[in-house]
């Protein structure tokens, strides 16, 4: 199972560890395994009323990591999402807070900002042109002589719970939400923050559509399946085992690394950081981050998957990030290739295998779905999934304990 790792440590003291860690087992040719393996009823990925849970136990009742801050990096920039049918709203104030809406008008609930991104001062509705500063306030009303007398100030647009961290947003769908940020990231965020993100560039995103979000999900989780199902791509000589680290039900997923036993020979404080961030980060239930480092220079690709309209679709938006914003056209070039490959495999390989699997547990449903001992990560994820479907909403913080 994954190595619990505390809140309190430094992080760049975690990332020494999980490096020394990682050198223990490449000397002892060994990889941590779970007790056992762990058996999950195949109906979990299709039934809808679990579905219909998960949706609104686990999506519209944790904090979701909807933005990086580099996309909202100056004032009046804003983005808009559609998450599991809540219209979500991210604007940068004047001041640069970041603030999370409800997209919707307090008049007649209509859409208010249609468009994906970009930069306003204010927004006006398209129905009937009630208009909201970068603050949510409603500031000007259509014919208001005509419409009536109205307190502004008790309608303006309906705020979500948001915060920045480690230079990403996290918004929660519930406005009414209580569950405290520090305690859902688990000191997760400490460790993040050493990427750096605040200062990198925004550079593309597209969207995919998926299988089941849980079948999509244990992909991002396994090494295990990278020589075999990405032989053709870009997985032949690559390690199929994997070493877990867990901050809660956030993961990092790595694999004994022989080429770090030549930090050995230097101090500490001369590990490279980057060398120290490899492997893919995972944040609980939906983000995984991949590192990457082409011809288009250092980059993460930031996958945000979201359960879609039915309990075998899903959606996932691929953001390509990159530490330094193109120094000219071929850079910028090459780091177009190598996210369409990213997006090619991620399509044509392990989600068409999603697909597969899908198809072949909706005509077997008293199928199980196996999770080895060297699959660790599956299990720990599947766990928290099903513990959080069991606790109510008052008991919320304690899961996270």
């Amino acid at each position: 199972m994954p190595r619990q790792r505390g809140s309190d440590a430094a992080a760049r003291a975690v990332l020494i560890d999980m490096a020394r860690d990682n050198m223990a087992h490449v000397s002892a040719g060994t990889i941590e395994q779970a007790p056992d393996i762990v058996r999950v009823p195949g109906a979990q990925y299709i039934d809808g009323e679990r579905w219909q849970q998960e949706v609104d136990l686990i999506f519209k009742r944790l904090p979701l990591m909807l933005a990086m801050s580099c996309e909202l990096a100056s004032p009046g920039a804003f983005k808009t999402l559609d998450i599991c049918g809540v219209p979500v709203l991210l604007v940068r104030d004047e001041d640069l807070t970041l603030r999370a809406f409800i997209n919707s008008c307090s008049h007649r609930e209509a859409i208010i900002v249609t468009d994906r991104r970009g930069e306003k001062n204010r927004f006006s509705c398209p129905y009937h042109a009630w208009t909201y500063d970068r603050r949510g306030d409603l500031v000007a009303v259509y014919a208001e002589e005509d419409f009536g007398t109205l307190d502004k100030s008790c309608h303006g647009l309906t705020a979500l719970p948001v915060v920045e961290r480690a230079g990403m947003v996290w918004v929660t769908l519930d406005p009414r939400s209580s569950l405290d940020i520090d305690t859902f990231l688990c000191g997760y965020d400490n460790v993040l923050a050493e990427f750096g993100f605040e200062n990198w560039s925004f550079f593309a995103e597209r969207t995919l559509e998926g299988p089941n979000w849980k079948i999509a999900y244990d992909g991002y989780l396994d090494l295990y399946h990278l020589p075999i199902l990405h032989r053709r791509s870009f997985g032949e000589n690559m390690p199929n085992q994997a070493l877990y680290d867990a901050w809660g039900p956030h993961q990092r997923v790595t694999s004994p690394d022989p080429g770090l036993l030549k930090l050995k020979k230097q101090p500490e404080s001369a590990w490279p950081t980057q060398r120290l961030l490899a492997g893919v980060w995972t944040i609980f239930p939906h983000v995984s981050i991949a590192s990457f480092d082409g011809g288009g220079g250092r980059g993460v690709m930031v996958s945000q998957l979201f359960p879609a309209d039915t309990p075998g679709s899903s959606v996932t938006v691929q953001n390509y990030v990159l530490e330094q914003p193109p120094a000219d056209e071929t850079i910028a070039a090459n780091a177009r290739a190598q996210f369409e490959m990213l997006g090619r495999v991620v399509r044509e390989e392990d989600y068409a295998a999603g697909f597969g699997q899908q198809k072949a547990l909706s005509v077997r449903p008293d199928a199980e779905v196996l999770f080895g001992r060297n699959e660790g990560g599956g299990q720990h994820f599947h766990g928290f999934v099903d513990r959080l479907l069991n606790c109510e909403s008052a008991q919320l913080p304690s899961a996270f304990e």
